[in-house]
């Protein structure tokens, strides 16, 4: 029997707008529920119940139909977001079959749980939560998945979103932890709820040219890169692009 995955939303194409696939052609698959309520998640539809309704439990096959339904022959490669997609341990079923249809994956998730289907993924970031998320960082379990990537995974990396000081210095210390993994220090949006793009931006762009300032002066962080958020810059809060 297949498995089935709840699955939220399926868009695309559209550009990768974090981590180190940013600027990246991908198509989206969103699943629902995760394991951390950080304060400024911008897809808490996924599991603050007010998505419920959108859920479907859709098979691996069922998804590369509604994929090909919606992005056609216009892709080769798929992001699977969240929530939380380390919560589903049958997700190795859904690379497999997207391996045989020649498209290439990617993965963000928190760090906060293994599957051993990580190793199937082409590009997966690790992106551990600051201290402005309201969340606790496990560095136990985050230490044993990234030695478990760095002697498996084809692509891995870290990146940390950063609001304030102490998340830069959370940021600081996650890359004095980890120092061989590629690191990405990027801008957070928190104004979600502003519906004006070109203020949004605004905001966003002060962010980031503070988190740049802070990141060229810091002797600790020298191996990094700098990345605002691309999609909040082009299409601010707008959900499915």
């Amino acid at each position: 029997m297949s498995n089935r995955f709840p699955v939220i939303e399926i868009f695309g194409p559209t550009v990768q707008g974090e981590g180190m696939v940013i600027g990246r052609k991908t198509m989206f698959v969103r699943t629902a529920g995760c394991d951390y309520r950080c304060s400024w998640c911008d897809s808490a539809f996924t599991w603050d119940g007010s998505g419920k309704d959108e859920i479907r439990m859709l098979t691996a096959d069922e998804i590369m139909e509604e994929l090909r339904r919606t992005g056609g022959d216009a892709f080769d490669h798929v992001t699977l977001s969240g929530g939380n997609p380390a919560l589903l341990p049958g997700l190795g079923e859904l690379i497999d079959l997207l391996h045989r249809e020649g498209v290439l994956v990617a993965l963000e998730t928190q760090g906060s749980r293994w599957q051993d289907w990580f190793l199937l993924v082409d590009e997966l970031t690790l992106s551990p939560k600051p201290p402005s998320s309201g969340m606790a960082t496990d560095w136990d379990v985050l230490d044993g998945i990234v030695e478990r990537l760095q002697a498996g995974c084809r692509q891995n990396s870290l990146k940390v979103v950063v609001f304030d000081e102490p998340d830069f210095r959370y940021a600081a210390a996650v890359h004095r932890r980890y120092p061989g993994v590629p690191f990405y220090l990027q801008a957070g949006n928190g104004d979600l709820k502003e519906r004006d793009s070109s203020r949004l931006l605004e905001r966003l762009m002060r962010r980031y040219e503070w988190l740049v300032e802070s990141a060229m002066a810091s002797a600790e962080l020298r191996n990094v890169r700098v990345l605002p958020q691309l999609h909040a810059w082009l299409w601010g809060n707008k959900r499915g692009v």
